[in-house]
């Protein structure tokens, strides 16, 4: 009797009950983060200004393939990445970290950058020019402190497959004299890419990505090609913003991803 009442007792401890009513839950929200959506918040401004630092999206998991969780090994073949498609996936050089960008080039592409022009398998990327806009840019002064300037972009409307997008890039006249010295030391590291010409093809089960933001963007012009494994989901909706420091979230932002 006294053990029966025993467990009784446990049962009815709020803490054991609350577990039970709880680890369902759990277990809904681990499998839908490791299968299905998982939320990011984008740290950077590569993807400007598709994508504003302080965003915080949804990536669909699926969208891919479906990969068990940690060794990220595909088991359901979904589907594949398309040209203009937003995908966040591993860092090649270091897959501890997550990058977000968008594929330009699929498996067995041939890409040419020439003149400020982007052709794919020979087609040139359809585009029209749009506003010229005031983009601030931070670097570091003599004495190492960080320092921000704006420097005038000109804002690309681009369609590339069925994905229509704005990017920019920065323009290689400034009229600010700190913009201008800010160009002359940018250049004589890396090179801005309306004055790159350069051609790649794509090797098979890998892709070539690139930040909306062109100029600012650390991608696939410069480390390479994402490989097919390291692929995490597409990119597709904005479900809330916060703006860094103490500063309450906004959900104007909210919107599908182009």
């Amino acid at each position: 009797m006294r053990a029966h009442n025993a467990l009784n007792e446990h049962k009815t401890s709020p803490v054991i009950n609350w577990a039970y009513d709880f680890w369902p839950v759990l277990a809904v929200v681990l499998v839908v983060r490791s299968f299905f959506y998982e939320p990011f918040n984008i740290p950077s401004e590569s993807m400007n200004p598709t994508l504003e630092t302080g965003d915080f999206i949804l990536v669909n998991k699926y969208a891919f393939g479906v990969r068990l969780p940690l060794i990220n090994t595909k088991i359901i073949d979904s589907g594949e990445p398309q040209h203009g498609d937003v995908a966040v996936f591993r860092f090649p050089k270091n897959p501890s970290i997550s990058f977000i960008k968008r594929i330009i080039g699929l498996p067995g592409d041939h890409i040419v950058f020439q003149n400020g022009e982007l052709y794919v398998n020979g087609k040139i990327q359809p585009h029209q020019v749009g506003n010229e806009v005031p983009l601030p840019v931070k670097y570091r002064d003599q004495n190492g402190q960080e320092q921000t300037i704006p420097v005038q972009a000109t804002q690309w409307v681009v369609n590339l497959g069925e994905h229509r997008f704005i990017s920019q890039y920065i323009k290689t006249e400034q009229q600010n004299p700190t913009a201008q010295q800010f160009l002359k030391n940018y250049e004589a590291g890396i090179p801005l890419s309306l004055q790159q010409s350069w051609e790649v093809t794509v090797p098979q089960g890998q892709y070539f990505a690139m930040g909306d933001n062109r100029d600012q963007s650390d991608d696939s012009r410069f480390w390479g090609f994402v490989p097919e494994e390291n692929l995490t989901g597409k990119a597709m909706f904005i479900w809330m913003h916060k703006k860094p420091g103490l500063n309450l979230p906004s959900f104007e932002r909210n919107g599908r991803i182009p």
